[in-house]
């Protein structure tokens, strides 16, 4: 599972390759998105699921450590134990954008929900997070 050690992090692996752009990220928000293009497509033409999975986890990776890195006394690492994304409707590209919002957060874990959709604002993916918080 994805492991956030600091947002130098966010630039870098598989979210600079498949180009994901974060417009804005706190601990209440996260807002993230991409272009998807011919290399992002499965074989029948339309956007491979693990490239949902890569946003809902990117999403919710980078909210659960600004919230942690934001408590009192806290801070530390987060990393996520479970990822499930459902595929809501397909796409064959263009701009999609990935919003995180928190469910529950804890002291030792977090659960985030994430919504994909495409440029019109229709859903093309739900996830759900759960992080461990790691502190120090």
């Amino acid at each position: 599972m994805t492991e956030l050690v600091g947002l130098d992090a966010v630039n870098m692996g598989l979210v600079k390759l498949l180009g994901i752009v974060v417009e804005s990220a706190n601990g209440d928000e996260v807002v993230l998105s991409m272009r998807i293009g011919p290399d992002h497509l499965q074989n029948a033409g339309i956007v491979h699921g693990g490239v949902h999975c890569a946003l809902v986890e990117s999403a919710a990776s980078i909210g659960a450590y600004l919230w942690f890195n934001g408590q009192p006394g806290g801070g530390g690492r987060v990393a996520g134990v479970n990822n499930n994304t459902d595929f809501l409707r397909s796409s064959t590209g263009g701009r999609v954008t990935a919003t995180a919002t928190p469910i529950h957060r804890g002291r030792t874990q977090q659960l985030w929900l994430v919504l994909v959709a495409d440029a019109d604002g229709k859903a093309l993916a739900r996830g759900q997070v759960r992080l461990h918080n790691f502190p120090g």
